[in-house]
């Protein structure tokens, strides 16, 4: 206690300037925990979140035994998986070959491009896919006939996934141009009068540099295995795709907020927090014991 006092007293203006932030993260964040509870009781609007009655595990054991629980379950699994996997790789790419540019003005056009399609609205997003795939008029989907991209089970993972990589790839690519502009030149230099080409370079130089970023980039993502964005995939939803695109967000938003069954979603979205927190842990060992790199 004597240590933290002193501590402080030493270091107040840091603490000062961190407690907007901590204030923040402890009402937004924290506070609302408060309502996990809820999972577990049975919601009566007049006893508010911790008045009604205890039921246990038995939403959780709803949820498992639904006929639906295999098909949300793997629906979100292929999708998250496809977009984890291919969003990691895909801005680790970007970034090797922006580096690779020599011109400064030609490197600042690409980064600008591949940039840009972060900053557009989701909403947006989806109506340029809806347009563009639209069977016979869309720029794409004319080269289909009759045939709706859209409506098709066994397609629309894909449509999600490479959009959603086109969305993001530029912007996730900084921080791996950032650990790259780091990289000691001397490095190169020594590489090229060695006889190594573009490639070795990538190989020898590169890679090894931005290991430690990707690491831990990885494992944050495993803390997000389940974590389909909401957004995105309800508005991509339709009556012929819904087999495909029924995850663990939008069911839980039909059942919570449309049909009112707030402790049963409540626990459902509790349930994909904690497998989200033990991929996270799992990964973070994982990579601490293999590569000593971690988070934590």
């Amino acid at each position: 206690m004597a240590s933290f006092k002193r501590h402080t007293e030493l270091y107040w203006q840091l603490w000062l300037l961190a407690a907007p932030a901590l204030i923040f993260v402890l009402v937004f964040a924290y506070i609302p925990m408060w309502g996990i509870q809820l999972a577990f009781r049975e919601f009566d609007p007049d006893e508010g979140l911790t008045g009604g009655q205890w039921v246990g595990f038995s939403y959780f054991e709803k949820f498992f035994n639904s006929p639906l629980f295999g098909e949300i379950m793997g629906n979100t699994i292929r999708i998250s998986l496809w977009t984890l996997v291919m969003g990691f790789i895909a801005p680790i790419i970007l970034a090797l070959l922006i580096n690779q540019i020599s011109s400064p003005k030609i490197k600042g056009f690409v980064q600008t491009i591949t940039y840009m399609p972060h900053f557009i609205s989701v909403v947006v997003i989806v109506s340029m896919i809806n347009i563009f795939l639209t069977p016979k008029t869309g720029i794409l989907g004319q080269f289909f006939g009759d045939t709706s991209i859209l409506g098709d089970t066994h397609v629309i993972t894909a449509v999600y996934w490479i959009s959603e990589i086109w969305q993001h790839v530029g912007w996730n690519s900084i921080i791996y141009l950032a650990a790259l502009s780091s990289v000691d030149t001397s490095l190169y230099e020594a590489a090229k009068i060695d006889g190594a080409g573009r490639f070795q370079l990538i190989r020898y130089v590169d890679i090894p540099a931005i290991m430690p970023t990707m690491t831990v980039l990885l494992i944050m993502s495993m803390g997000s295995i389940l974590g389909v964005g909401f957004d995105k995939i309800f508005l991509m939803q339709n009556s012929l795709n819904l087999p495909a695109t029924e995850v663990i967000s939008t069911y839980t938003y039909k059942i919570g907020i449309l049909n009112s069954q707030f402790s049963y979603s409540t626990a459902i979205g509790l349930f994909n927090t904690v497998v989200n927190f033990l991929f996270l842990i799992v990964a973070n060992f994982i990579s601490k014991k293999a590569t000593k790199s971690s988070i934590f």
